[in-house]
């Protein structure tokens, strides 16, 4: 895990990245439905043509071609779709009111085909209208036009991305949202870590805190404009709420002992926390409207890493009662405990999925780290991925995908994915050492 400290400088340059454009959405018929089967067995991924979205004038050309190159990344990102080279495409400059000419498109084998043009509004504001078409089929599948400030084009690129990522599989798309992370620099033993945001992508990463002092288990609220975290000092743990849009921060909880692993419930009215005090370490919840905290646990072990259920009703978290680290749900009251993990090893860092039908972990089992998932009676355990250490899974807000940290033998902890199937498993962009992502919900 890492930690870090917070500057309000930094903090008002990261609000003009995090700040959200107003889109006009406006649906055109949709055509035909299309299938792209992300449970199969073998996933081979469907080839598409993302060409450069068009315009009249040379900035919105770069524009275009931008947005069409972050589209291609996220659906290449996704490990379902395969973007085709730019070099390779035959029909260019595509006329979005104009049908494209399938052939062409048949003759480089694409199998889907999304082209758009860019405008500039007399208001000053970005227009950008795209289509997606089914080659084989020589039908239009999908229209929309999406409407933002130019410096929100990237979220434009987000935006048509999700919609062609759930035209296409039926699930719904994660592009449009930010991770929280800790992002670590300098020499070992001097280590330096801060606070840091980015979008999901890695694009636009920026620094919340300072490196005065640590930070850790940074979590959204649902709302996406609240961060909870814990800062490490010498002296004191403390757990802080952080609004992001007025870079407002105050203290949640100060006690005697150590205060860490907060996170929000679902409505983002309380935040379910661990306080450490003589050895025993138990679960806690606050509501931030009464200011009223609440003991969950009272067993004399370590029970930690609290994270609730989508309906708000129950929360899963780890304890070593039995001997050794094991997952437990109990009501969000703190009544019902129950043991749900029965296999070897050591599991820890528990999440609720946002669809609710699994629970994400870290399990450390035959000398390796392994991030895997069960059901939430502790049924159909799976592995997702192994290595020297994989640990603190995130989900996306589909459900469908999950971030987490990675370190091999002698390199600095990275950034990966892996969606729910376990095949699909990638390093994100962000070049530099990371821990303990969290994932926020669609913005708005």
């Amino acid at each position: 895990m890492t930690h870090s400290s917070r500057s309000t400088t930094l903090i008002a340059c990261a609000l003009a990245l995090l700040a959200a454009g107003l889109f006009a959405v406006m649906p055109a018929p949709v055509r035909a439905a299309v299938d792209v089967d992300i449970n199969q067995g073998n996933i081979q991924p469907a080839p598409i043509a993302v060409p450069a979205f068009t315009a009249a004038d040379a900035r919105g050309q770069e524009l275009g071609a931008d947005i069409a190159r972050v589209i291609a990344g996220n659906l290449n990102g996704s490990g379902y779709f395969r973007p085709l080279d730019q070099g390779a495409m035959v029909e260019r400059n595509l006329d979005i009111n104009v049908q494209p000419r399938f052939g062409d498109w048949k003759s480089v084998n694409a199998q889907y085909l999304v082209n758009g043009q860019v405008m500039q509004d007399a208001d000053g504001r970005l227009r950008v209208d795209f289509r997606l078409w089914s080659v084989f089929n020589e039908q239009q599948l999908m229209g929309l036009q999406f409407t933002a400030t130019p410096e929100n084009w990237r979220r434009i690129a987000h935006k048509i991305s999700d919609a062609v990522y759930k035209q296409l599989t039926g699930e719904d798309g994660y592009f449009d949202t930010r991770i929280v992370f800790v992002a670590e620099s300098g020499a070992r033993g001097k280590k330096v870590t801060r606070l840091a945001i980015m979008d999901q992508d890695g694009a636009n990463p920026s620094y919340l805190t300072d490196g005065s002092y640590l930070v850790m288990t940074p979590r959204f609220s649902t709302n996406t404009q609240e961060i909870t975290y814990t800062a490490l000092r010498p002296d004191s743990a403390r757990i802080y709420l952080f609004n992001i849009e007025s870079a407002r921060q105050e203290v949640l909880g100060q006690a005697p002992g150590m205060v860490f692993s907060p996170r929000f419930s679902p409505d983002g009215s309380k935040v379910a926390f661990s306080i450490e005090r003589n050895g025993n370490t138990d679960v806690y919840v606050k509501d931030l409207r009464s200011g009223v905290q609440s003991r969950l646990t009272t067993d004399p072990a370590i029970d930690t890493s609290p994270s609730f259920s989508p309906d708000g009703t129950k929360i899963v978290f780890n304890s070593d009662r039995g001997g050794a680290p094991q997952l437990y749900v109990m009501n969000a009251d703190g009544s019902g405990q129950k043991r749900i993990s029965f296999g070897s090893g050591r599991y820890t860092t528990p999440v609720w999925s946002p669809k609710g039908d699994l629970i994400a972990f870290t399990k450390q089992e035959g000398g390796q780290f392994h991030i895997g998932v069960m059901k939430p009676d502790g049924s159909g355990e799976r592995v997702l991925t192994s290595s020297y250490l994989d640990e603190g899974p995130t989900w996306a807000p589909n459900g469908r995908v999950l971030m987490f940290s990675r370190e091999t033998s002698g390199s600095p902890p990275r950034l990966w994915t892996v969606d729910v199937t376990g095949r699909v498993e990638r390093q994100t962009a962000y070049p530099g050492s990371a821990t303990d992502p969290a994932w926020s919900p669609l913005l708005k």
